[in-house]
């Protein structure tokens, strides 16, 4: 049973500090120490993998590995890995905004030199810890540690232009890899070690401070990672290795062509065959490092939108099934019952809700979808459901809100009634107030900033997720306004 509670969603590349990305050093202990303050249960992020040209966490190079750009230098200079004088930081353009590039440059310096230091034998103690968890993540990590190696042999992100014994895994190709390869190989590794370890310790401050965390599983899988290029069957693909269909969304109210996301789709027959492996290896990790799982598009496991490629918009797509109740039946065989929450936003069917309730998974519902009536929806009353004030691919409630026409404007003035605050606080009250046994709002919307602050805008493909906290946005005044607010919806509890 969930208890009645709420958080906050910031994804940690946001966070303010002196360098050009957030990251998992002190401004992350910064944030667990404001949820606490501020009477919040749950730290809500976006995927934490690595990210490839878009920089979109959604379309990730692996969903096993983490993110090296979430690394901290503070973190390497505690463990005697920097000295302090290294730490020297090139200045950010925008404080307010993420420098993707830059932080690139960072963090490859930086961890460059601490591999080096770690080859040195300096850390003997750690060596053997190093060891142990290569062994222990072996399942995923070899293939992926020789995937980035051989990437940056070839220089060619796209695995499908790779010399041809290399595209099909031959045995013999991929062990002269392993073999000329090795030094890449084991730093990449190496960055993943030290991704554990730094993950693990936020994971248990923030258990200490009862500070829960909710992670985010893509359905999809970007085509140029490891995991296509590791585990091809389980795709529809070519015999070249491009994608036959990709994923998307048909034409809507939004988009007169649909959406094509560019993403391959599973042959759920063959995962079937191999009992789901793949899958209960990816949500077993996923729930090692996160309380609660926000499935994206679940929809898509019911059925997927299949657009023959090649294909410049989703026209000429049609839905085609996906792993359905089989599916969820095998992770609950495997992994027991899991903390999901299903993103279950979008065009609906009868499917959709019936699969989410016989498996009680709570469904997810958005604030500013609630004014299109006289009346607040149902979802508003019911408990078995998570209400956000607004997603990453929401703007912010100012931005919304300003946008609206001037009737809209006024039909949601209506519905609040007394209002007696800014509408992003007007909008949190409500939310707070709801049933739904889980409220989460994003850190913009507790901030009162407008669509200048929007995280995402689906369908754009340049400028999104650069925004990030400023310095001293995390004052105690605002951690004392959001717990009055959670105190007074009782949950604080």
């Amino acid at each position: 049973m969930i208890q009645r509670s709420s958080g906050l969603l910031l994804h940690p590349t946001s966070l303010a500090n002196q360098f050009a990305i957030g990251d998992l050093g002190s401004c992350a202990y910064e944030f667990a120490d404001f949820l606490s303050q501020s009477g919040q249960s749950w730290w809500q992020m976006l995927p934490i993998n690595p990210v490839g040209r878009s920089y979109s966490p959604y379309q990730t190079i692996s969903t096993f590995a983490g993110n090296p750009l979430l690394l901290s230098p503070e973190k390497l200079m505690e463990e005697g890995f920097l000295n302090k004088s290294e730490l020297i930081c090139l200045s950010s353009a925008n404080p307010k905004k993420i420098n993707f590039s830059l932080a690139i440059r960072q963090k490859q310096f930086w961890l460059k030199l601490a591999f080096e230091r770690f080859q040195a034998s300096a850390f003997a103690k750690m060596q053997t810890d190093f060891n142990d968890f290569i062994e222990k993540e072996a399942s995923w990590l070899i293939d992926f540690s020789l995937f980035m190696a051989i990437w940056k042999k070839e220089r060619i992100a796209d695995w499908t232009r790779w010399r041809r014994d290399l595209r099909l895994r031959q045995p013999h190709a991929l062990a002269l890899a392993r073999k000329n390869l090795d030094d890449d190989i084991r730093y990449q590794q190496f960055v993943q070690y030290l991704f554990a370890r730094q993950w693990r310790s936020l994971q248990n401050y923030c258990a200490q401070k009862d500070i829960k965390l909710i992670g985010d599983v893509p359905l999809f899988v970007a085509h140029h990672s490891s995991d296509v290029w590791s585990h091809p069957e389980i795709f529809k693909l070519n015999d070249d290795g491009r994608a036959s269909v990709v994923a998307g969304v048909p034409p809507d109210d939004f988009s007169s062509t649909g959406q094509c996301w560019n993403m391959p789709v599973y042959r759920w027959d063959v995962l079937e065959k191999q009992g789901y492996t793949w899958w209960i290896q990816r949500l077993r990790m996923t729930l090692s490092r996160f309380d609660m799982v926000r499935l994206d598009h679940f929809i898509g496991f019911v059925r997927t939108y299949e657009i023959p490629m090649p294909a410049l918009t989703a026209l000429n797509g049609q839905y085609q099934p996906g792993g359905g109740i089989n599916f969820f039946s095998a992770i609950r065989e495997a992994l027991g019952v899991c903390p999901f929450i299903a993103e279950d936003l979008g065009n609906k069917t009868p499917e959709v809700d019936a699969l989410r309730e016989e498996l009680h998974i709570p469904g997810l519902n958005v604030m500013q979808y609630a004014f299109y009536e006289d009346e607040l929806p149902a979802w508003y009353h019911e408990k078995n459901t998570v209400v956000y004030t607004g997603t990453h691919d929401n703007d912010t409630i100012m931005g919304w809100f300003e946008q609206l026409s001037p009737e809209k404007r006024n039909h949601v003035k209506k519905q609040l009634k007394n209002i007696e605050q800014p509408i992003n606080w007007e909008l949190i009250n409500l939310a707070w107030q709801s049933q739904a046994d889980i409220t989460l709002a994003p850190m913009q919307d507790v901030l009162g900033l407008g669509s200048d602050a929007r995280m995402n805008v689906p369908g754009k493909k340049i400028g999104n997720w650069h925004w990030r906290l400023s310095q001293g946005e995390l004052s105690s005044t605002l951690a004392e306004k959001l717990l009055y607010s959670t105190n007074r919806s009782f949950r604080d509890l």
